[in-house]
């Protein structure tokens, strides 16, 4: 993601990001349509819904940061997590 941000986009939620939709779903992006404004579409992760779709502009959908969290260094995480899992089998 650029250092700018999109006014029709504040969030710069991307194809491959989880947001949390208008209905409060979190859903895997896998469009965005910028023709008439900034729709974002995707898959709901609670039931599998789809297409949903919000315009990123006026029902404020967000990043939801953890998944990305994990994107960014997904190694680092299975690491950290593999760790956990061995620590709690010896509890």
């Amino acid at each position: 993601m650029s250092g700018t941000t999109d006014p029709g986009n504040p969030n710069g939620i991307q194809v491959g990001d989880i947001y949390e939709d208008c209905s409060f779903h979190p859903v895997l992006c896998t469009a965005v349509d910028e023709v008439a404004g900034v729709v974002l579409s995707g898959i709901s992760l609670i039931d599998g819904t789809f297409p949903r779709s919000c315009d990123a502009l006026h029902c404020g959908p967000i990043r939801i940061r953890v998944v990305m969290a994990i994107k960014r260094d997904f190694d680092g995480y299975a690491r950290r997590r593999k760790g956990e899992l061995r620590t709690s089998d010896n509890t």
